[in-house]
């Protein structure tokens, strides 16, 4: 992956003047071929949610602004922004006056929108709005308390099993942690799987949830392994993996792919975001 140019992981000076230069966007092609779809083609729909908690800018009168945003990037676009370069390209806003903050969320969607080559949805949402948080996703099933006695910390598609009835299920679990690929820092999320299909061994599922734990890899790539794993070795009719990560750096990535474009784990927002 040729983030060799890229801010991650390396010393940077903040700016504090609007500059869209700072997005280093990063093609998605290379870890889609290395789990097996090498067409230009997915078997799945969904978007990469992005909550950031650190938005500020000056109004005209020269006074602060503080907001939070809501940034969708669709799965089908080209590339990815990498991390650190959005952070560094939103704290390029502190400095910078704009008449509101829909001219700063208009700002924001033209620039991430031409970085990733789609079109990209960016909701300015206010400080001072009350939200729920919940300790696990609403309807989902815990599966970490499930016997597994053979507990691998390499990744392990092969754990994966499902036989016997056909059910329609919602599990999660807490345990889910991958590595950064360029920093080695560890990436913490809850991992939502809901399916119809033939019933899942919920301890293989946890197995594997673990087996992520030394993985170094992007969050979005993470859940696309996930989701393409299930795919071959479970077989599903109907099929949403989302995780909701832990935040770094004020931003939490939130990916989800689902086999249908009604499905969609990007609500709510969990206690460890």
């Amino acid at each position: 992956m040729a983030l060799h140019n890229a801010p991650l992981g390396k010393a940077s000076e903040y700016p504090d003047r609007y500059d869209p230069s700072l997005l280093f966007p990063v093609a998605r092609d290379e870890n889609r071929r290395r789990i097996g779809l090498n067409d230009g083609r997915w078997p799945w729909f969904g978007e990469d949610l992005w909550q950031a908690w650190e938005v500020s800018w000056l109004r005209l009168s020269g006074v602060p602004a503080v907001a939070w945003a809501e940034i969708r990037f669709p799965a089908a676009s080209p590339s990815i922004i990498e991390s650190k370069s959005l952070k560094l390209y939103l704290n390029s806003f502190n400095q910078s006056a704009f008449s509101s903050p829909e001219q700063v969320a208009k700002t924001i969607t033209d620039d991430l929108s031409s970085a990733c080559g789609a079109a990209v949805q960016v909701d300015m949402k206010s400080v001072d709005e009350p939200g729920d948080a919940f300790g696990r996703p609403q309807g989902y099933e815990l599966i970490d308390d499930e016997p597994v006695s053979d507990v691998v910390y390499e990744y392990s598609p092969e754990s994966l099993n499902a036989g016997g009835e056909v059910v329609t299920e919602k599990l999660c679990s807490h345990l889910l942690k991958s590595n950064c690929p360029v920093t080695g820092q560890p990436d913490w999320a809850t991992l939502m799987v809901s399916y119809t299909g033939p019933k899942l061994d919920r301890a293989g599922l946890l197995k594997y949830v673990v087996s992520f734990r030394q993985k170094q890899d992007f969050h979005e790539h993470c859940v696309e392994t996930v989701f393409t794993d299930l795919m071959a070795q479970c077989q599903p009719e109907k099929l949403m993996v989302c995780a909701r990560y832990t935040r770094r750096g004020g931003l939490d990535i939130n990916p989800w792919r689902a086999t249908e474009p009604t499905q969609d784990g990007s609500s709510g927002r969990l206690v460890r975001q």
